[in-house]
């Protein structure tokens, strides 16, 4: 898929400050040191468009990334670490809640994991979350350049018990660093509009 246009549009903590043009968007979820904004930007052919923070817990916000003018790529708070206070993750765990269970124009939700790792208890619960208002198609297992292509089906095959994935489920392995497996996740982006008949371009991008 084609990415022409990406640009930030908002953060928002409540749904009074989510876009109101309804355009279909697609969220990315995971723990704060997953990679998520790297594989954002990866994704994007962007160095800085979602921040890269040295602190794990820092994105504390719902952003919204309106793509191609047609659709929103939606970077969910990190969550898992440790230092950040009872009362702060609960007050993410509200918003991420809010935003699952309202946001009609809402199309995937996407959890990313790292590929190195069996996935947490919190992946677990966050994976339980997500399959339980309809979503979860998707993961994405990041840092894949650290993981040698021969041992990779052991590490999903990991992923997939933890999370007791159906078989139907994908594993999308990503590298940031080498710019691996971009075009199957869009292929596979693209595929989900296409199912449901969105109104989105879908245009080939030139293979890496």
């Amino acid at each position: 898929m084609k990415i022409k246009t990406s640009d930030f549009v908002t953060s928002a903590v409540v749904p009074t400050q989510y876009p109101e043009d309804l355009l279909p968007e697609i969220a990315m979820v995971g723990r704060s040191n997953v990679g998520k904004s790297s594989t954002i930007n990866t994704m994007l052919g962007r160095k800085k468009l979602a921040r890269v923070s040295g602190t794990p817990g820092k994105t504390r916000t719902i952003n919204f990334f309106v793509i191609n003018k047609e659709f929103y790529l939606v970077d969910l708070p990190g969550y898992g670490y440790a230092k950040v206070s009872k009362s702060e993750k609960a007050s993410w765990g509200k918003s991420i809640e809010t935003y699952l269970s309202t946001r009609k124009n809402l199309q995937e939700v996407m959890l990313l994991v790292d590929i190195r790792h069996e996935p947490s208890n919190d992946d677990k619960m966050m994976y339980d979350w997500i399959r339980h208002f309809g979503f979860g198609t998707i993961v994405i297992a990041t840092k894949s350049d650290k993981i040698p292509r021969g041992q990779r089906q052991k590490h999903f095959k990991i992923i997939r018990q933890k999370l007791q994935m159906s078989k139907e489920d994908k594993i999308i392995p990503i590298s940031s660093l080498k710019k691996e497996g971009v075009d199957v996740l869009w292929d596979s982006i693209a595929d989900l509009f296409t199912s449901r008949q969105l109104p989105i371009t879908i245009e080939e991008a030139p293979k890496q």
